[in-house]
């Protein structure tokens, strides 16, 4: 599974950030997409997830601020954040959750795939 995430970079103290990502590959179906992250000497916490059946979840110090989507026939998972913070500033990592297809005499199997990250910087 190949995920590949856009968005990110420098953004002011109050401004809104966008991030998406878009999963590739041989999977039946996804579980659920979302985004971690990981600031300098943290350790990685999730921002925000949501399921297959549209089921969201986030993080206590963003949900007032933030909203993530599923575009499940484009297999995209987009973040947005407003009223950006500069505690906000980490490393962001797409996460997928799904069931691999089988492959002749190997079943399917389930996978947890992750980005590379984006680096989001806010500054004050």
């Amino acid at each position: 599974v190949q995920l590949q995430a856009s968005g990110g970079g420098l953004v002011q103290a109050g401004g809104s950030l966008r991030l998406s990502c878009t999963a590739s590959g041989s999977f039946k179906n996804i579980a659920s997409m979302g985004w971690y992250r990981q600031a300098p000497g943290k350790l990685r916490e999730l921002v925000a997830r949501i399921t297959d059946v549209g089921v969201d979840s986030y993080v206590d110090s963003v949900k007032d601020r933030t909203f993530i989507s599923r575009d499940s026939a484009k297999n995209t998972v987009t973040l947005e954040m407003y009223s950006l913070k500069p505690e906000d500033t980490a490393v962001y990592y797409c996460n997928v959750v799904g069931f691999l297809v089988g492959k002749g005499k190997y079943p399917g199997r389930n996978f947890n795939s992750w980005g590379q990250g984006t680096q989001v910087t806010v500054s004050s």
